[in-house]
């Protein structure tokens, strides 16, 4: 049995640069962070007892032959992609809900990988790990995804990452004093609004208006740069709030489907509340809003946004790792893997 533990993340600045249709062409970087919020993957050797030879386990259930036959988009290509075609048992659980805006789907594909690297008694890098995900959402699968969810899920922390050509990606943590660190953590409001959306459609109009959006997107280049220059200053974090308003102002330009009357609604109050500013997560349409505001005003933002859930969050720095892994018996010679290490 082996299980690994994946983050989501937080975005706050650069989304929409790191697509490869813009940073080809255009210089794109996101400033983000992991939460301590999990995707879990467990996979074991499936003994031949059984009818089938694959068994999957999500929001639903499915018994297979071969991994060829898997519904599951992202199950069945990262299983081909390394060469399991069956004798698996894959199962997944998440503690936030799917298509909400913090990467799930990245942070699937990139456990997913991680689980099955070692399955096979295999090291799998971070970068490897990242770009592995990233050929096989963008290549097998053909969704429209960019870069960054698949890179934080794997290395985890509070990073800025700069894109360029087409697997040249630079991972930065920023250095913050722990005392700093906790403020700006402390800083951080996370709401669910209880809609969920494919994101695919989302982006896909983002990305037919690229070139009329050019210096939208360039400011939005611009302002992950002012974002790091605040946050690793030593004034008042009132500064990096307000430019997330700012970042709000030029996303909700970029698609018609970027925000929606409830997301509206529900911005509007926590702004007049006292937060500083805030953004809808994700693609957008839906899932979590950020609000990012003083502890001091976070009561009565809380009270007057009673109707969404409150969801805490921490950060987290370790990114996607292997918690549990205990060979199994392989194939009929009942030969056991190579144990490897229990986190990488």
């Amino acid at each position: 049995m082996i299980i690994s533990r994946t983050p989501l993340r937080i975005s706050f600045f650069g989304g929409g640069t790191d697509y490869p249709l813009w940073f080809h062409s255009h210089r794109g970087a996101v400033l983000a962070t992991t939460i301590d919020k999990y995707i879990y993957v467990s996979c074991r050797y499936l003994p031949p007892f059984f009818d089938h030879r694959v068994r999957i386990s999500y929001s639903k259930t499915e018994l297979a032959n071969s991994a060829s036959e898997i519904e599951h988009p992202s199950v069945r290509e990262c299983m081909r992609f390394l060469g399991v075609e069956s004798n698996a048992e894959i199962h997944t659980d998440a503690d936030l809900p799917a298509r909400t805006g913090l990467g799930s789907s990245s942070s699937f594909t990139v456990g997913l990988l991680h689980t099955l690297h070692a399955h096979k008694g295999q090291l799998a890098t971070k970068m490897q790990l990242a770009q592995e995900a990233i050929h096989v959402e963008q290549e097998l699968i053909g969704e429209n995804v960019g870069c960054q969810d698949q890179i934080l899920a794997a290395f985890g922390g509070l990073n800025r990452i700069e894109f360029k050509g087409k697997t040249e990606h630079s991972v930065a943590p920023i250095p913050l004093p722990s005392e700093r660190l906790a403020q700006f953590e402390q800083h951080l409001m996370l709401f669910y609004t209880g809609i969920s959306r494919m994101a695919s459609a989302i982006v896909a109009e983002q990305l037919s208006r690229l070139e009329e959006k050019e210096k939208e997107l360039g400011e939005m280049y611009r302002l992950v740069e002012d974002g790091v220059k605040e946050l690793t200053a030593n004034n008042s974090l009132s500064s990096f709030g307000k430019l997330l308003h700012e970042s709000w102002m030029l996303k909700r330009s970029l698609s018609s489907q970027i925000t929606n009357p409830l997301v509206d609604e529900a911005y509007a109050v926590g702004h007049s509340m006292g937060a500083y500013g805030g953004k809808l997560l994700g693609a957008g349409g839906g899932g979590f809003l950020l609000l990012f505001a003083d502890p001091a005003c976070q009561p009565r933002i809380r009270e007057r946004l009673s109707k969404l859930l409150y969801v805490p969050v921490a950060l987290e720095s370790t990114g996607s790792q292997i918690i549990f892994y205990q060979p199994g018996y392989q194939n009929n010679s009942h030969s056991r893997t190579t144990p490897i290490q229990n986190s990488f």
